[in-house]
């Protein structure tokens, strides 16, 4: 019987796997993948396994490249909860330094120049944390 390009990526993922366990040297990996993405049926594939330990391949979950959007959104908020506290530590630097240097002029304070610095910063961030969803609720 015929292989499609998912039972290939699922075999492809079943060899990285074992790659990764350290049952393949890298020789083995890349000869195999290269004889995988030749193979055209289920007899073909299974041979690139047969020395290896079973792994049920409907078991296995799909190839990165072909999950949903859903795998990548929890990502973006780490991503989101950086830049926020980059921009604090950025401010926190901008007030110290503005602190520091009304301090040595005499408690001569001038214009609040760190504003200019966090706020556009903040406003751009604070509507990309409003429209990134990161408030929606997350599945169990």
């Amino acid at each position: 019987m015929r292989a499609s390009d998912g039972d290939r990526d699922r075999v492809a993922a079943a060899l990285r796997e074992h790659y990764a366990q350290g049952r393949l040297t890298t020789e083995e990996f890349d000869e195999r993948l290269e004889q995988l993405y030749t193979s055209k049926t289920y007899g073909e594939l299974a041979r690139l396994t047969s020395d290896l330990p079973d792994v049920d391949l409907r078991s296995l979950p799909e190839p990165v490249s072909r999950q949903s959007g859903k795998a990548k959104s929890g990502k973006g908020s780490g991503d989101l909860k950086e830049a926020w506290q980059a921009w604090a530590v950025v401010g926190a630097i901008n007030w110290a330094i503005w602190l520091f240097t009304g301090l040595v002029s005499g408690l001569d304070f001038a214009y609040p120049w760190p504003l200019w610095v966090m706020g556009p910063w903040g406003m751009v961030l604070l509507v990309i944390t409003m429209f990134s969803g990161s408030g929606r609720r997350r599945d169990p």
